[in-house]
């Protein structure tokens, strides 16, 4: 517990949503929203009755969790919102606890927080990814003393909270970070009841040998005791994943400490924790004072891990071989206010893709994300967002080790967790007139002690700081091979060269850009003018599509066809490299940032293998092929309707599998069997040469794995007609369904050929009763966005009424479109 100015100011990190005796509501609905600022809190919290003339500034009704930048992070035509923004809502409270705290916990706001109880700042916390709590009890109560202000209220509380994610040079992360730093209360946000002895955390450390033997479970606690209530009694129960009950006791403690050692149980042969069997104990602890009781239970897993010197990474006494992606905290329509469905929606895609490793970047995520990783058998790297920029001073420093200390302890119990993050390109200058190497590596080595301090059984990592290699645990270095540099049959060789220069390696960062719906008939065309870079590492200026030495990103045709080829490379590659801990591809989902606003989505870093939206692109059967085990065959093509070349051309065909063999049907007859060969790129030999008949082609494939068998169709256009310069538009409906209309973007050249390689960007507008469903950060959820192959869609909302549609390019006559 720490105090600011006086016992209303009272701020405590906690976990107590993991309680079940506290009294816990999830603060959701009937909250109402300003995106700017006041002249004081007296505007928020004056009792005013709605509609009147003096209801200035006008207020938004919206539910949390909730964002400032849920659509304008993606808005083609405006930066996003950075500022201050305030939500308020009157709440009824009574603690049903005999001198219970009454308490607002925050499972994260961003990035400057300030909370109010009618005119009385109560708390606040800098930072927007870790979890506070404020202790609202003592400001009640005042409040409610004063029967006219209360009476006004009809009873109610009225709460304020001002949030700000204004530019700050003296906080992390810093604004040149590839994503946004959102503002508002995007996280779930509690009002808490409590006993007046109740849990601030319980640590539960399950430890076991890599045989898998004999375990010990240490359980401690750091207390919530603002009464320095002293006599108390501790009741402790462990169950196993089956529900037996393996340990129970009841301690009397007294004095009890703020930090008290609660239990220390030996477990043998314990079951477990692994991707395939994440077997999760059950730890309940209770603390009885006056005849009442508080709660805590948590989860945790024993398992037992190795990265080992010079060679792989070890999972309870057996090599595994990390399977890994990545995750931001973003999403179409919402930005970072996921909610508790998103985030398992998403998490379970990530599963069903065959991830057993994720890196949460670039800062601690919701408590939601560490549960599903637990019970889902993936393991985290999680880190802190000190990201680019340089080194800030006193402030900036204390922010990076409170945050460093706030994830550890809120989330220690975890299984999942395998590393803590340090830091993200931290060689990365320009916040700040110098940049020092050296007091980088000092601030490193001081972040890198803290860390194995608190944990000392997790290991410490960082990616891209060639010149802190030496400091942490594990190292990545940048190696982007066939994307900012180099080609992608690189990959081995440059991965083993970084391997053999660090004790013990991991590849974070791999992948490239892919703008979902262009597909290529010869994607690797862009390698013929990029030069083998022996390093395949990321430099300045290189994610820039201007300028400098050829390289994909900037000079290839961001197809799905080429990342898909990059991926396939890579994934064969690791199968062959005994020594290989493991990667993750960057990231799984595309994601929003403000440092992009040329690519073909403005202000989308469209490396993800499925969209905003979870649209899925091809990419994602990719990784299914090499990573899953449940029987998959995905002809590639899905997003691709129309295909091109000469009339009997021959075409590939690629079919993504985990079959052991394939066959192929074009119109109904059989192009063969292939079987399934990982080496064999592209597609592990499951490709076949097609000749496609001019118009319309059925494709069908039959795969096998033993007695099973999984089918898989598409239809697909072949076009040979060739194609000019584009010279005209068209607009038109194709879709009309309960309000919701899809109309296509086509580019035609003078003779009415589609161009099918048309990168133009086109700009859609709608006039009228109806609504563009557009600012989604997707391919098709965009007004401003680039063709892919000669098309673009997006969908609209009629609202009951009429419309107009345009398009536009440059250099082409704009058309319209009755709706």
């Amino acid at each position: 517990m720490r105090k600011i100015r006086s016992i209303l100011f009272i701020v405590v990190s906690c976990s107590f949503l993991n309680t079940q005796a506290q009294q816990s509501k999830r603060l959701n609905n009937n909250w109402e929203f300003l995106r700017e600022d006041l002249g004081g809190i007296w505007e928020a919290v004056r009792p005013v009755k709605p509609g009147s003339s003096e209801s200035v500034p006008v207020w938004e009704k919206v539910n949390l969790p909730h964002c400032f930048n849920a659509t304008d992070a993606v808005d083609p035509d405006v930066n996003y919102y950075e500022g201050p923004g305030w939500y308020r809502t009157n709440l009824k409270i009574d603690n049903p606890y005999n001198k219970g705290r009454t308490l607002l916990h925050f499972e994260g706001a961003g990035q400057k927080t300030q909370v109010y109880v009618y005119d009385k700042k109560v708390g606040q916390h800098i930072g927007g990814y870790d979890e506070w709590t404020v202790d609202i009890t003592d400001a009640v109560a005042e409040f409610k003393k004063d029967s006219v202000f209360n009476g006004r209220f009809e009873g109610k509380v009225p709460i304020a909270i001002r949030c700000d994610n204004s530019r700050d040079l003296e906080m992390i992360p810093s604004d040149l970070s590839d994503f946004n730093i959102y503002g508002g209360i995007y996280r779930y946000l509690n009002l808490v009841y409590t006993p007046q002895l109740s849990f601030d955390k319980v640590f539960a450390l399950a430890e076991v040998d890599a045989a898998g033997k004999q375990g010990v479970l240490k359980i401690s606690s750091r207390f919530y005791n603002p009464n320095n209530i002293k006599n108390v009694k501790v009741g402790i129960k462990i169950t196993d994943p089956n529900g037996k009950i393996i340990g129970e006791s009841q301690k009397q403690f007294t004095p009890l400490n703020l930090n008290q050692e609660l239990e220390n149980l030996t477990v043998k042969k314990p079951m477990l924790w692994s991707p395939s069997s994440p077997f999760l104990y059950t730890v309940e602890v209770s603390v009885s004072q006056n005849g009442e009781q508080a709660f805590y239970t948590e989860k945790v897993g024993f398992r037992n891990f190795e990265f080992v010197k010079k060679g792989p990474f070890m999972l309870n006494g057996k090599r595994l071989l990390l399977r890994g992606t990545h995750r931001h905290e973003d999403h179409a329509g919402v930005g970072a206010a996921m909610t508790e469905d998103m985030i398992r929606k998403e998490m379970l895609m990530m599963k069903d893709m065959g991830v057993n490793f994720i890196r949460l970047a670039h800062y601690q995520q919701s408590r939601i994300v560490l549960n599903l990783c637990d019970s889902l058998g993936i393991m985290v790297w999680e880190e802190i967002p000190w990201c680019r920029g340089g080194l800030g001073g006193d402030i900036y420093q204390a922010q990076a080790k409170r945050m460093l200390t706030n994830m550890i302890e809120q989330h220690y119990n975890h299984p999942a967790v395998i590393i803590w993050g340090l830091g993200n390109e931290n060689d990365w200058p320009n916040d700040f007139a110098t940049f020092d190497e050296e007091k980088i590596r000092m601030f490193m080595s001081e972040l890198n002690d803290l860390s194995h301090k608190l944990d000392p059984t997790r290991m410490t990592a960082i990616r891209r700081c060639d010149f802190c290699k030496d400091i942490v645990d594990v190292y990545s270095p940048s190696i982007w091979a066939g994307w900012y540099r180099g080609i992608y049959t690189e990959y081995k060789e440059i991965a083993q060269k970084e391997f053999d220069s660090v004790d013990r390696f991991i590849h974070m960062e791999w992948g490239g850009d892919s703008h979902a719906g262009r597909h290529s008939e010869n994607p690797d065309a862009a390698l013929s003018k990029v030069k083998a870079s022996g390093t395949g590492d990321e430099r300045a200026g290189d994610a820039s599509l201007f300028g400098g030495s050829a390289r994909v990103s900037k000079d290839g045709d961001w197809s799905e066809s080429y990342i898909c080829n990059l991926i396939d490379w890579h994934l064969k590659e690791q199968e062959t490299m005994p020594w290989l801990t493991g990667s993750a591809y960057w990231p799984f989902k595309d994601f929003s940032t403000p440092v992009r606003p040329d690519n073909p989505v403005p202000y989308v870093n469209q490396k993800g293998v499925i969209e905003r939206d979870f649209t899925k692109k091809e990419a994602y059967y990719v990784f299914q092929s090499y990573w899953t085990d449940k029987l998959m065959a995905h002809i590639y093509g899905h997003s691709w309707p129309v295909r091109w070349g000469d009339a009997g051309e021959a075409r590939m065909v690629k079919v993504y599998s985990n079959a052991t063999e394939a066959e192929l049907f074009v119109n109904g007859i059989s192009q063969g069997v292939r079987k399934r060969n990982s080496q064999d790129f592209p597609a592990a030999g499951l490709r076949w040469m097609v000749n496609y008949k001019e118009g319309e082609n059925d494709l069908k494939v039959v795969a096998k794995k033993g007695k099973e068998t999984v089918t898989d169709e598409i239809t697909q256009q072949y076009q040979t007609a060739k194609w000019g310069k584009p010279a005209k538009l068209t607009l038109s409906k194709i879709k009309d369904t309960d309000g919701k209309i899809t109309i296509e973007v086509k580019l035609l050249d003078a003779n009415n050929v589609l161009c099918l390689d048309a990168k133009n960007v086109i700009e859609i507008g709608l006039t009228g009763d109806g609504k563009l469903i557009d600012d989604q950060g997707t391919s098709s959820g965009s007004r401003k966005v680039e063709l892919y192959n000669g098309r673009a869609v997006i969908s609209l909302l009629t609202n009951g009424g009429k419309s107009v549609a345009s398009v536009k390019t440059e250099g082409i006559k704009t058309v319209f479109l009755n709706l």
